[in-house]
């Protein structure tokens, strides 16, 4: 399959074109509204990085070889240049991990033991609720505090929440399913007041808001890589606040102390056993800095002035209901919604097969929220924008629900 894509350059590149071909043959516009799950169009520096890491790079930390010593400092620059994007301490505050599900199991299942407490909210995607989960099953306490109809968590509910044995607050900085963002400035100041390690799942964010880490007293930052900062699928990281230990999920290589039984204890190195991924860390780097030098409020503005031209255009629909906080312009730029009583399986194949256009259907790995919201037989379909999309695709996506809704 070839796949057309038409853009919008903030670069000032040409456009790139992409073309979609139905199984009849005929070529079709595609319009990719599913950057939530992973954005599809990257900066053309993010692809000339992974190739040339690709022809240059070697194995950093084993040898003292060019290529090895290469991968070394390239590796490092991306640390510093994250450790500057998210306001770390310094660079050794961050870990390089192949995304935020691992981010987060290394974070739980290193941080919690038996006797211990753990708070979290009904907007968590399966990679917070599943390790926590398993902890659960092995003695830790788990509250997952609710949210009301249209998916705003109870701040009030979290700090009644905290008990003599509570360790920590697990949150995401935006619901993957409508978009809803947490106040971590407030619940990074409740962490504080009792004590608590405030643990955050930035998947929906990272690229798209400022995250200052020491500001909002995040201890712990899980990201990935290849959604909103733009980089390769296979990348990600964490963000650890120096004194704060974690049990490594993984041991092994480590290019230092070889003749040591233990892992090292020293970070980062404490939590990135075996190689690391220095092609994809090179296209990530690359692709904050296409962050930082378009600028991340100039995306985000694009990205939230087409998500709510498409949210003005669908939510008046007859049959068409809208999840989420939309009287807000704090908010991720994803719209959820459904036709009727249709499964949205169906409306968003026929999105695709019919018009070309891409979303995501189903229960999008977030279980709770689609209890909390009633939808857990039909599901939702979600449409994420990029700043790549256009105004015209916007268009013709709330013309297509116009369409089926007739």
């Amino acid at each position: 399959m070839k796949i057309q894509y038409q853009g919008f350059r903030l670069d000032g590149g040409s456009q790139e074109e992409y073309t979609y071909i139905c199984g009849k043959g005929e070529k079709e516009p595609m319009i990719y509204l599913d950057n939530a799950a992973t954005t599809l169009h990257k900066p053309e520096a993010v692809k000339r990085a992974v190739l040339e890491a690709m022809d240059t790079l070697g194995n950093a930390g084993r040898g003292a070889s060019e290529p090895a010593l290469d991968a070394a400092r390239m590796i490092y620059q991306a640390r510093e240049l994250l450790a500057e994007f998210f306001h770390a301490e310094n660079a050794n505050c961050i870990v390089f991990t192949a995304n935020s599900t691992e981010s987060l199991n290394i974070a739980i299942k290193g941080l919690f033991s038996e006797g211990d407490h753990v708070i979290t909210t009904v907007l968590e995607h399966n990679s917070v609720l599943r390790p926590l989960y398993e902890c659960r099953e092995q003695g830790v306490g788990l509250t997952i505090v609710g949210c009301d109809e249209k998916g705003n968590i109870s701040y009030e509910e979290i700090e009644e929440a905290v008990r003599e044995n509570t360790r920590a607050v697990i949150c995401t900085h935006a619901s993957n399913l409508t978009g809803n963002m947490v106040d971590l400035k407030r619940v990074g100041g409740i962490a504080r007041r009792k004590g608590l390690l405030f643990v955050v799942d930035a998947s929906q964010t990272a690229g798209v808001y400022p995250i200052d880490v020491q500001e909002l007293g995040i201890d712990v930052l899980c990201f990935t890589g290849h959604k909103s900062l733009l980089g390769p699928q296979g990348t990600g990281g964490m963000y650890v606040r120096p004194g704060v230990r974690i049990c490594p999920l993984l041991s092994g290589g480590s290019g230092i102390d070889t003749y040591n039984p233990s892992h090292p204890s020293v970070m980062p190195t404490a939590l990135e056993a075996g190689t690391l991924n220095g092609h994809g860390i090179a296209g990530l780097k690359a692709a904050v800095e296409y962050i930082m030098e378009t600028g991340m409020d100039t995306i985000r503005d694009r990205e939230l002035a087409l998500m709510r031209r498409f949210y003005e255009g669908v939510r008046k629909i007859p049959d068409v209901r809208v999840y989420g906080e939309f009287d807000t312009d704090r908010r991720s730029p994803i719209v959820s919604l459904n036709i009727g009583e249709y499964d949205s399986s169906e409306v968003s194949d026929e999105l695709n097969v019919s018009y070309g256009i891409v979303t995501r259907p189903g229960a999008h790995c977030a279980p709770l929220m689609h209890q909390a919201l009633g939808t857990v037989g039909q599901g939702a379909v979600r449409f994420s924008f990029s700043h790549y999309n256009t105004e015209e695709e916007v268009d013709s996506a709330v013309k297509a629900i116009k369409e089926l809704t007739e």
